[in-house]
């Protein structure tokens, strides 16, 4: 039986690139569905669909360059005077020494996780502590794209401030199952 254009299709080798992007996929069976195609299955949710979509389009794709990280990461006794190299991660480490500064409210959002990332071996952890303080209270922070779930929530609960978490979850479901042409961005 032929799925009707606003039906959610199987995910095959049947499908067109374009009707494959038309619909949200859980990573785990796109992750499935590369590794049943010899397709590498591995990265962000991202990069595996836009593996799959040019596998599906019969087209060859360009695996992005990996990402060049400096070696040396922050490791043992830190203070605030600790230079933090360029492309640290957000290491256990990193995340107990803040953690001791701040408090147990510290974590690694948005804005932290690119501080570190994007550090260029200028800056120390005080810097670190300071950026903390400064990214607070600016309200709801932007969700990546590839959290769509997440997304989706927020706006659901914003819409809903006294719904359930079954109405949500069949909210969520009914999104998920449109087309993503033709849903309205929750």
């Amino acid at each position: 039986m032929t799925p009707s254009a606003s039906s959610r299709p199987e995910l095959s080798a049947d499908l067109t690139e374009d009707k494959f992007l038309r619909w949200y996929w859980r990573r785990d069976e796109l992750a499935g569905f590369a590794r049943g195609r010899g397709i590498r299955a591995t990265g962000s949710k991202d990069l595996l669909s836009a593996r799959i979509a040019a596998a599906l389009g019969g087209r060859k794709f360009e695996e992005p360059e990996p990402r060049r990280e400096n070696g040396r990461q922050l490791a043992g006794d830190l203070s605030a005077t600790t230079v933090i190299p360029a492309g640290q991660r957000s290491s256990q480490v990193v995340r107990a020494w803040m953690t001791e500064q701040i408090g147990s409210g510290f974590h690694f959002d948005v804005e932290m996780r690119e501080f570190f990332s994007r550090s260029d071996g200028t800056k120390t952890m005080q810097d670190a502590v300071d950026h903390w303080h400064a990214t607070r209270g600016l309200g709801a922070r932007r969700i990546d794209d590839q959290f769509e779930y997440n997304r989706f929530t927020r706006a659901w609960h914003e819409a809903n401030p006294n719904g359930s978490r079954d109405a949500l979850l069949t909210a969520w479901r009914d999104y998920r199952n449109s087309p993503v042409d033709e849903r309205g961005r929750a």
